[in-house]
């Protein structure tokens, strides 16, 4: 099977989103041949090269969502009408809703429920996915679209869709800057129609589009279903939409420009999950927000990521690990930023040496990139300066402060496994949080846990470990108090903890699952192909009904063109019977 791989800001270059299990998944499937088609965030990123990758990776073709030159085309009348009549359908589909809209698009089994309510913005999704489409096949049939999207045409489409009776309030008041700040953004947003993606032996030959990513990472597959009738499949471990809400919310844009770019992205949100064949959310938290969005609940399937559990064997299988662990010390492993709270675990670990003065606090990780990850980590080293001044045994002995801020690779953690290694209980203290990684890593350790009850954290946990409220030092306080106190009780939950991650959370049911899913959606959609003799003429079964199957046999072979080698030579003409009596 030949699968095309759609990342965004990831695989195959050396940072960045989805890396590690992309390349899991594609070594796991050898027996495929996979296309990547990446979209890249920075120039940095494209400069750090890529990974090395496997020999089932057949191709690679990328493209800079950074930055676009213009395409140099220049429209005709008729072409012109064509972008201003499809782009002002699309900034009207987007200025008429909301993005929440979306949530009642979904068919049946979706979050939203179908009747006289959610008619009106189903309408307005079919009209968003039938502008989209259009302004893909201007793309196609012009040669870009980058100009046109940067034309002050697009700009003045924008102002009268938002100016138009119905439109959402906000729209309204945008203001010209504003105006320029989101058709910029949809010109970002809009680039991969622009790719010669989608035809010549690209897109349209695959048999399957997987997509690691919602919106921008899903276009290309939207287009290949369009143009091809290539099946798409999407994947999300964080979904996209909320990550996008989450990040205007801190980004100090203008109010009509947060409203008409998040409307933007729940109706490409909502047409990616209607034209999907498959969705296949990492958890239920994930699952839930897809439905959310309208996703139809019987296109999707959870597959738990897969993360590489031999790392973490020697410590999960030493029985007598404990004695390795100091079983007064609490451990916290994580990128560090204000999302994992940090500030409410010092203040839990201040009750905590309360009630067990001897019990220390290793805080393992790097800050989080930019200045707000050193900042943040800088503000967690002053906070723990004051509320535990050093200490010492004597008058005589150096002051020691209970809490260590160490990274992985120092002197004093080695390596990550070490580091779960070395507490009896691993802590969680994060106030947002898609798939917990690190809480699947300590119940590789067999390790206790204590966390804040957000994301997926109790799906993953699954009753192995303490979960309490997030922002309540007291309630974490307790519950590592608790097992700090009752070794035999950490014993039993860090067994339980490591069968249940050894059981869902491997590389192995990662692999098997997308094989299971590739083979359905293929043979439920497979791909219809017309496939043409020398002459540009059809031929007739030339596609075997074998041609999923590995082997020989899958390439189509083309006849010959004229008559047999049989029939070669003048024709002979054909004898006439003459009835009896009607001879001479």
């Amino acid at each position: 099977m030949r699968i095309g791989l759609l990342t965004e800001g990831g695989y195959p270059y050396v940072s960045g989103d989805a890396r590690l299990w992309c390349d899991r998944l594609v070594r796991g499937l050898g027996q495929h041949e996979f296309d990547i088609y990446a979209l890249s965030r920075s120039e940095r990123q494209e400069d750090e090269g890529w990974i090395e990758l496997p020999p089932q990776v057949s191709r690679v073709r990328t493209a800079p969502l950074w930055m676009a030159e213009d395409d140099g085309v220049v429209y005709g009348r008729r072409a012109r009408r064509r972008f201003a009549e499809a782009y002002g359908e699309l900034a009207a589909a987007v200025c008429e809703g909301s993005g929440a809209a979306v949530a009642d698009t979904g068919t049946s089994g979706g979050a939203g429920s179908s009747g006289g309510a959610g008619a009106p913005a189903e309408a307005e999704a079919d009209r968003f996915g039938s502008a989209l489409y259009e302004l893909a096949e201007l793309a196609r049939d012009e040669g870009g679209l980058i100009g046109a999207l940067r034309s002050e045409g697009a700009v003045r489409a924008l102002e009268r869709a938002c100016r138009a009776p119905g439109s959402l309030r906000t729209a309204r008041a945008a203001r010209v800057p504003d105006l320029l700040a989101v058709a910029a953004h949809f010109e970002r947003a809009l680039r991969p129609l622009s790719l010669d993606w989608y035809e010549g032996d690209g897109l349209d030959s695959v048999d399957l589009c997987h997509a690691t990513a919602g919106g921008t990472a899903a276009l290309p597959g939207l287009l290949a279903r369009h143009f091809s009738g290539v099946p798409l499949l999407v994947t999300e471990y964080g979904v996209q939409l909320r990550a996008h809400y989450l990040a205007s919310a801190s980004v100090g844009d203008a109010p009509a420009v947060r409203a008409l770019l998040a409307a933007f992205h729940g109706r490409l949100t909502g047409e990616v999950y209607r034209a999907a064949a498959l969705l296949t959310p990492g958890n239920t938290h994930a699952r839930r927000w897809q439905e959310r969005c309208g996703a139809d609940r019987t296109k999707l399937r959870t597959v738990y990521p897969g993360m590489e559990a031999s790392r973490f064997a020697e410590v999960g299988e030493n029985t007598e690990a404990a004695g390795y662990a100091d079983p007064d010390t609490l451990v916290w492993v994580g990128r560090i930023e204000p999302a994992k709270d940090l500030i409410s675990l010092l203040h839990s670990f201040a009750d905590i040496r309360k009630e067990e003065p001897k019990t220390r606090l290793r805080i393992v990780g790097a800050p989080a990139d930019g200045t707000e990850g050193a900042t943040y980590l800088a503000h967690c080293k002053a906070l723990a300066a004051q509320l535990f001044p050093d200490e010492a045994e004597g008058v005589h002995a150096v002051g020691d402060n209970p809490v260590s801020f160490e990274e992985i690779g120092g002197p004093e953690v080695p390596s990550l496994p070490e580091a779960y290694a070395s507490g009896a209980v691993i802590v969680l203290s994060s106030v947002v949080e898609g798939f917990p990684i690190s809480l699947v890593e300590a119940m590789f350790c067999g390790r206790a846990t204590v966390s804040t009850d957000v994301g997926a954290v109790v799906e993953v946990i699954g009753g192995t470990g303490l979960v309490v409220p997030p922002r309540n030092p007291r309630a974490l306080a307790e519950a590592c108090v608790a097992l700090l106190r009752d070794p035999e009780r950490r014993e039993r939950l860090g067994a339980a903890a490591r069968a249940r991650a050894l059981e869902l959370f491997t590389v192995e049911q990662n692999i098997a699952a997308f094989h299971s899913i590739y083979l359905d959606i293929v043979s439920h959609s497979p791909m219809r192909r017309v496939v043409v003799d020398e002459a540009g003429a059809p031929l007739p079964f030339g596609v075997p009904a074998e041609a999923h199957v590995p082997g020989r046999w899958t390439e189509a072979r083309l006849m010959p063109t004229g008559r047999p080698r049989w029939a070669a030579g003048a024709p002979v003409r054909a004898t006439v019977s003459v009835p009896a009596g009607e001879g001479a």
